[in-house]
């Protein structure tokens, strides 16, 4: 008759001590409160919205595209109105970049897209053929230019050669006065050192978008599979993973920054109620 009296005050301590702990804190990288941003809700057609970028970090206007329809959508953050132009037919269109006057579109097989951005006034469809045959065949998600030296970045999201090296391998175009991309070279991510900072025997990064931060040089990397933000420093060394709260980021697909350092993340849909873009501000401290 005593052991029912025992389980009892177990029972109590355990709960006691479960309402006493607190929440969890989420972790958040220097300079940015991931748990405040300024949430700006997209009408339907861009409930897919997946790349966004700026043209010389002047946030001004944001360009975005979604993965269904072959156009470029451009606007002011809190507005109605969204304009668009198209480029090409439906396909999987990932993310954008702008260089020096070059809009460039990567679609999810490593084809590119690019016209100028200059032309996105006219009434005309702009005609622009995709260039192939630059990356190795893989899916592809993520696209940033660096307009000082005309360069492109891209990361593979999911490339059989990857899966044996444990690694993400990333590749840098260069962009000549044309428009017209050539390959330059590669890098890697090493997944075996994500592993570590995560303590998991593996970890496997899925690169959604990417973009480098204008002040500390450091590389931003979505991982929407896996919601996280991965920060690197300028030679791809993984710094530290930071999970993403699922509430505010439902399918986190692009990211950029405006020239004073504020970070902008753009989500699908997803279990949510539309597509989203969060701004987060940039703090000295």
């Amino acid at each position: 008759m005593k052991i029912i009296p025992l389980i009892c005050i177990m029972l109590v301590l355990q709960l006691s001590k479960a309402a006493c702990t607190e929440p969890p804190v989420i972790e958040n990288p220097p300079h940015y409160d991931l748990s405040k941003p300024t949430v700006y809700k997209m009408p339907a057609v861009l409930e897919e919205i997946s790349g966004i970028a700026f043209s010389k970090g002047n946030a001004d206007t944001v360009f975005a595209e979604q993965d269904e329809e072959g156009k470029l959508f451009y606007f002011h953050l809190g507005d109605t109105e969204i304009k668009h132009k198209k480029f090409s037919k439906q396909g999987d269109y990932e993310d954008l970049a702008i260089c020096n006057g070059e809009v460039i579109m990567l679609r999810s097989d490593g084809v590119f897209f690019s016209f100028p951005l200059n032309s996105i006034d006219g009434k005309e469809t702009v005609n622009t053929s995709g260039q192939t045959g630059l990356l190795p065949p893989g899916e592809y998600e993520s696209l940033y230019a660096d307009e000082s030296t005309n360069t492109l970045y891209t990361l593979c999201k999911k490339c059989p050669d990857d899966k044996s090296s444990q690694s993400v391998t990333g590749h840098l175009l260069s962009m000549n006065a044309d428009g017209q991309l050539s390959l330059k070279n590669q890098f890697t991510i090493d997944e075996k050192a994500l592993a570590a900072i995560t303590g998991r025997n593996k970890f496997s990064l899925k690169p959604s978008a990417m973009a480098k931060h204008p002040i500390s040089h450091q590389w931003y990397i979505l991982s929407s599979v896996n919601k996280t933000l991965l920060i690197t420093d300028d030679r791809w060394k993984p710094i530290h993973l930071y999970p993403l709260n699922p509430a505010l980021f439902t399918q986190p697909e692009g990211i950029a920054f405006d020239k004073t350092g504020n970070l902008y993340i753009s989500n699908e849909k997803g279990a949510g109620t539309s597509g989203t873009i969060l701004k987060f501000l940039y703090h000295e401290k």
